[in-house]
């Protein structure tokens, strides 16, 4: 039996790639996991720690292949309205991961939020693309839970 190609190190993520992942947000928060590329080639994810990837990342494998990451499409609430600020704060309140964009703000699916925004006055519409919400206040990187502080655990990554 043969043994999986391992990644252990995060590069910056080339122009050019060998091959690319496509992951959801929440699987792009990970530190060890068997992966499949989009060309089908499998391998280990094996890091020190875990890390919250994004675009800007690629995974060295041993062999010297580099696979880029791409942020899967999956299901989010596009909301537009002529007060954005005021929405987004609000969604800052309840620490829900935004992705910020010149007119529209974009969430997870998330049905409470939605009942929420709307009586705000928001005009929502279901799709289907990549999330890339923002980082946290203290660099890039998840904001989870209520703590206004580093992660338990968590750090952030950083390229040679």
């Amino acid at each position: 039996m043969s043994q999986l190609p391992r990644a252990t190190r995060i590069v910056p993520a080339p122009e050019k790639a060998q091959d690319h992942i496509a992951l959801d947000y929440d699987a792009r928060f990970l530190r060890r996991k068997r992966l499949t590329t989009a060309a089908g080639l499998s391998f280990l994810l094996d890091l020190p720690e875990t890390v919250s990837l994004t675009e800007a990342d690629a995974l060295e494998l041993d062999d010297g292949t580099i696979v880029a990451v791409r942020a899967a499409p999956e299901p989010l609430i596009e909301i537009t309205a002529p007060d954005l600020a005021r929405l987004a704060w609000h969604i800052g309140n309840r620490h829900t991961p935004c992705q910020i964009e010149q007119d529209r703000l974009l969430i997870r699916e998330d049905h409470v939020l939605a009942a929420m925004l709307e009586r705000l006055g928001a005009y929502l519409h279901r799709i289907e693309a990549p999330f890339r919400p923002e980082g946290g206040a203290y660099g890039h990187g998840r904001t989870l839970g209520h703590d206004h502080g580093p992660e338990p655990g968590h750090h952030h990554h950083h390229h040679d």
